[in-house]
């Protein structure tokens, strides 16, 4: 049995068509899109976020690296200097040895660190912020028709 549109009776009450039925049907499934995408959006923001944390421990640890070891640099530098005075050349020379690689090790800690650091600022997840943007004007573009 179908009605004379060709589409089956509806079985809402006799005061609904099935246009209506359609329209409220096409309301409760974007409805039900817009739940689940928003909670997609939030699981790839929790994971873009997770990331961005990850990275700025790893660049706070190079960062503190950096200044153990620019510690020990200055420490050799002191040595270096006592060294100097006490004996005239090979202890101090040695000792200037090591300030100078460990001052060049606390320079690389420091640049890796930057870097890492500037990998996870700023804190937003970008990626799913886009998302929600690109879905948002789906939706309106959608409305519009």
């Amino acid at each position: 049995m179908s009605t004379p549109s060709g589409r089956p009776p509806s079985p809402q009450g006799p005061g609904q068509t099935a246009d209506q039925q359609t329209v409220s049907d096409l309301v409760k499934q974007a409805s039900e899109q817009i739940t689940e995408l928003t909670r997609q959006e939030l699981r790839l923001a929790r994971v873009e976020m997770t990331e961005k944390g990850k990275r700025a421990g790893l660049g706070g640890g190079l960062f503190g690296a950096a200044g153990i070891v620019g510690f020990l640099a200055l420490a050799a530098l002191v040595a270096t200097a006592i060294a100097a005075l006490a004996l005239v050349w090979p202890l101090w020379c040695a000792a200037l040895v090591v300030a100078l690689v460990l001052g060049a090790l606390a320079g690389l800690l420091a640049v890796t660190g930057k870097k890492q650091m500037a990998q996870a600022a700023p804190p937003v997840p970008e990626e799913a912020r886009d998302n929600v943007k690109a879905d948002v004007a789906q939706i309106k573009e959608g409305t519009r028709r």
